[in-house]
């Protein structure tokens, strides 16, 4: 039996098949990774760092392998597929550089006598419930900084991915991590069974809205600490600007980027009145000359979707958006599992489309008459992951950031993603935060010790 299988997109054929884990492997991973948490949290933090720092190199190393693995796996255009695991090492690299920081005291002033410091603690084993769309990124933001500060790791990759989840699992165990990392290839029920187990202390899943709701549940039985990383439909508002060429260019970037299968990706496009026609025009354009084809061609903006059957829902979905009055200005034909830069318009509140998560290269803009009511169009939605605001007003910019409800505003600037820079929304997009210092504090005791005179 198996669930796990390497299908090209591109091309519809089965490149292989890895087995599901056993029961009876399955509970020696868990006993393994909770063995290898009794040694690795007593660790010095310069040794736990430099396991890290040697994952990251291995990254490089094996640079031009891991990209070609997820063109296969899910079709990701070669330069992106290159730029991911390029990523995927900086982020990891950042943990081992912030070693010291993430796992020192923190002093507290008090009023009385002697001293108060929080210190951070690991918690345990953790369960990592990944998606396909970031193969290696994903991982990274989550195990790293995990590692470094002492847990260890069962890791649930995506089942269309698990070439790059045993050549991840390589990595680590060539970096000395063998038993701290530990990759599996578990069923769903299998992952409710890790999540239930009393060895586990934490799951952290980054997926749909349905997959988080399913492991925040049996972690809310069970009493575990959840991370959750879900959807998003990011508006992208654009007020003013001096180079309309330009804000057009970020918004077609800030959508097409990863075939337009980014959680973060911008989806709806709100455009003031008088600049919403030459936009439209522009972007439609841009949107349209977007090459589709060969993920392994040099010239391939978008490659196939991730799948066959993520193609044909989002035709289903822009079919419906159509049936119900949305105003198709281009693309809007499956080929297989690609799928063209798409546009859409006329959207009302009362359709599908106004609600969904358009989860391919598909744009949705909108025409507003002012600054409240785009910042009133942005908020309507049940997700509030990321947002994009481009405006020649600096006070503007800061009075709209403001008022936006998401996890992430950027100014003038899209595809911006640092390691040090905290990744996670709000609403329905999620409960916590990747990246950056805040992704080493949520699964971390942080201990009180008052001491005093």
């Amino acid at each position: 039996m198996t669930d796990y299988a390497v299908v090209n997109p591109a091309t519809g054929e089965t490149l292989a098949t890895y087995p599901t884990i056993t029961d009876e492997a399955l509970e020696t991973a868990i006993a393994g990774a909770d063995a290898a948490y009794r040694t690795w949290r007593d660790q010095p933090v310069a040794e736990r760092a430099a396991r890290i720092r040697k994952v990251a190199e291995l990254h490089r190393e094996r640079r031009d392998d891991l990209a070609a693995i997820i063109v296969r796996e899910m079709g990701k255009p070669l330069e992106a597929a290159l730029g991911e695991v390029d990523f995927a090492a900086d982020i990891t690299e950042y943990y081992a550089d912030h070693a010291e920081k993430i796992t020192g005291d923190q002093p507290i002033d008090i009023d009385g006598e002697g001293t108060a410091v929080i210190r951070r603690s690991p918690l345990g084993v953790l369960l990592g419930i990944m998606p396909w769309n970031f193969p290696y990124y994903q991982v990274a933001r989550f195990a790293a900084p995990n590692i470094v500060v002492g847990n260890t790791i069962l890791l649930k990759h995506a089942p269309q991915c698990p070439e790059s989840a045993a050549a991840i699992a390589a990595i680590y165990a060539d970096a000395g991590l063998e038993g701290v990392y530990t990759n599996i290839y578990a069923t769903n029920d299998q992952a409710a069974a890790i999540i239930a187990d009393r060895r586990v202390q934490g799951v952290s899943v980054t997926g749909s809205e349905r997959a988080g709701a399913a492991v925040a549940e049996i972690a809310g039985r069970n009493l575990k600490k959840v991370a959750l990383e879900l959807g998003g439909s990011d508006p992208f508002i654009l007020l003013s600007t001096d180079d309309l060429d330009a804000a057009v260019q970020a918004a077609v970037d800030a959508r097409l980027d990863n075939t337009g299968q980014s959680c973060n990706a911008a989806k709806r496009f709100i455009v003031v009145d008088g600049l919403y026609d030459e936009f439209l025009e522009k972007f439609t354009a841009k949107m349209s000359e977007a090459k589709v084809g060969d993920p392994f061609a040099d010239d391939t903006v978008l490659g196939p979707l991730s799948s066959l059957t993520a193609a044909e829902r989002l035709a289903e979905q822009v079919d419906r958006a159509v049936a119900q009055g949305a105003k198709l200005v281009a693309g809007g034909t499956r080929d297989g599992a690609f799928y063209p830069g798409t546009v859409l318009t006329d959207v009302t509140s009362d359709m599908d489309a106004y609600r969904e998560e358009f989860f391919g290269p598909v744009g949705v803009v909108y025409k507003v008459a002012d600054e409240d009511a785009a910042v009133a169009l942005a908020n309507d939605t049940s997700y509030g992951l990321g947002s994009y605001v481009f405006t020649t007003d600096e006070e503007q910019a800061q009075r709209v950031a403001d008022k936006i409800d998401a996890g992430m505003v950027y100014v003038n600037v899209v595809l911006a993603d640092e390691p040090g820079l905290p990744f996670g929304g709000v609403k329905r997009s999620g409960t916590s935060r990747e990246m950056g210092l805040l992704a080493a504090d949520e699964f971390v005791n942080k201990k009180l010790i008052r001491i005093g005179a």
